[in-house]
């Protein structure tokens, strides 16, 4: 038969059990149904006769498709799997790897390989060194010895994937693996919690009973655990003040709480300077601290005691001061909030931040843009974001509730939120995701719109145009130094969301804002707003 112009043999249909119906049965038994990818030559005989009860989720580009398997292991809390096309897709992908690697999501990645019997011969589409290739942002890699190794390989990787601290495995696996004969397999069960150690957990306990002012630093790990609600019952108790960590990535607390203080900047004499007054600093599921500029002097304000409770011993190694403990996170509070015998203490003032005012005009400040949807959004919301110059605006006016999900990228790398809002309305078909985005963020993964359009996911894309990558410039701004390139003109997002099956608006004033976002909410599948924005003068 000819296949793509090349003259090749019809590969023979195998007889009986292979690696594949054991591969298959394997996910089954692990819950994992929902397969992400972009199918290549390499990987074609994984899927020959998938069974009824699998879905193939298909994204236009590899890096989408990790993005979108990200935000499903996020929200439905078990690893995801996801197929690659040999060294070229994984390439694609390393992107969103690395981001998946930092936001501690499970992920089993596989990648096609060519067969085996034709390694010697630098095969096209051979992936060389495949193992190593992902690497470092990735917790195990493996290229199984034999075909019939290849169940065992991926049952290994999804306990990898599963242990704390969680993150993306990679298992590749030659073209002609698939269709040789193996027997079933039997997934072994791994506990997955990190107890930890109850004399340190004792102590800090104590430190907080005891604390003349105690304040708490909650990072993406709280959000992970889904132990929001038990971090507020450990608040009130203690009357401590929370602080959102650097660069957190999931929701931890809720922004509209009386206890909560803020976003901690990442640098470090804005840190110290943050957390000055408190005597005992408490920092659960986040490191201490990330910086993204350079800092110096103290880690602490003087006469601060600091506990962190982190479940990935790499990130308590680093730690530079204080007592870091490995376990659990949503454990440690449960057990911090049993011990809680708390001194008498007043509740804290917290003074909140100084808001900018709206400009007056026809124009939309990001303010007011986001002043409207805080007042207009559905409760509820599952909310991807990526839009780096409208963050501070979104921090101040947009709080995230108690019943609010939140993601965003913990690498920094772009090209994350858009495919993972469409992985989260997946895992959770019955609630809104709403993706709010900047124009030069939404060009790095546009392609996933056509995914939520095929798969009429319930998605609501809000696209803030300034025009260009302004976070970039705000940035070069501590450099005395006009940016290059950072200018995006000619964008028609309205017409790229079209052109996809999806429908668009765009709105450039005032008057039209409320009825444009209303719109966007209303009725279900996915949408797309794109807002004209004024830029900060």
């Amino acid at each position: 038969m000819t296949a793509r112009g090349l003259n090749v043999e019809k590969f023979a249909r195998p007889e009986g059990p292979t690696v594949r119906d054991a591969v298959m049965t394997l996910l089954r038994d692990l819950g994992m149904t929902t397969l992400f990818g972009n199918p290549g030559s390499t990987e074609l005989p994984l899927f020959r006769d998938m069974p009824q009860d699998f879905r193939y989720i298909l994204g236009l580009q590899e890096s989408v498709v990790v993005g979108m398997a990200d935000g499903f292991a996020q929200m439905s809390g078990n690893a995801a799997f996801v197929n690659l096309h040999s060294s070229a897709g994984t390439g694609h992908a390393l992107g969103n790897i690395f981001t998946a690697y930092r936001n501690q999501t499970p992920l089993v990645i596989t990648a096609g390989q060519q067969a085996r019997s034709i390694f010697p011969y630098d095969p096209f589409l051979y992936a060389e060194r495949a193992t190593e290739f992902p690497q470092p942002f990735v917790k195990w890699t493996c290229e199984p010895a034999r075909a019939e190794d290849v169940p065992l390989a991926i049952l290994r990787a999804y306990h990898m994937a599963m242990q704390a601290p969680r993150g993306p495995v990679f298992v590749s696996v030659p073209i002609d693996d698939w269709d040789r004969p193996c027997a079933p397999i039997t997934p072994s069960q791994v506990g997955s919690a990190t107890m930890a150690d109850p004399t340190l957990i004792a102590a800090a306990a104590e430190a907080l009973n005891k604390g003349r002012s105690p304040v708490i630093v909650a990072g993406a790990g709280v959000g992970r655990e889904n132990a929001r609600a038990a971090l507020q019952q450990l608040a009130e108790t203690h009357k401590a003040p929370v602080w959102v960590a650097p660069m957190a990535a999931r929701a931890v607390f809720p922004e509209d709480h009386a206890l909560f203080a803020g976003f901690l900047p990442a640098s470090r004499e804005a840190v110290v300077n943050a957390l000055k007054g408190h005597d005992v600093v408490l920092v659960l599921g986040a490191p201490v601290f990330t910086y993204h500029v350079e800092g110096f002097g103290p880690y602490l304000p003087e006469g601060a005691s600091l506990f962190q409770i982190v479940d990935d011993p790499h990130a308590a190694a680093r730690t530079p001061v204080g007592q870091a403990i490995v376990g659990n996170v949503a454990e440690a509070i449960a057990a911090l909030s049993a011990a809680a015998k708390p001194a008498a203490r007043a509740t804290p003032a917290i003074t909140a931040p100084a808001l900018d005012e709206a400009v007056s005009g026809t124009g939309i400040t990001e303010v007011r843009l986001m002043q409207r949807l805080t007042e207009l959004r559905p409760k509820g919301l599952i909310v991807s974001e990526e839009a780096p110059s409208t963050r501070g605006p979104l921090h101040d006016h947009f709080p995230i509730r108690l019943d609010d999900e939140f993601m965003a990228t913990a690498s920094g790398g772009l090209g994350f939120a858009l495919p993972a809002a469409v992985g989260a309305a997946l895992a959770e078909p019955d609630r809104t995701v709403f993706c709010l985005l900047g124009d030069g963020s939404a060009m790095y993964s546009i392609q996933g719109i056509w995914t939520a359009a095929e798969m009429k996911l319930d998605v609501r894309f809000l696209i803030v145009n300034n025009g260009g990558y302004a976070a970039l410039e705000q940035f070069g701004a501590l450099f005395d130094m006009d940016v290059v390139g950072s200018k995006l003109p000619g964008l028609d997002f309205v017409k790229l969301a079209e052109g996809m099956g999806v429908t668009g608006a765009r709105v450039s004033e005032v008057a039209a804002l409320d009825d444009a976002i209303m719109e966007l909410f209303s009725g279900n599948g996915p949408k797309l707003l794109e807002v004209i924005v004024q830029r900060p003068s």
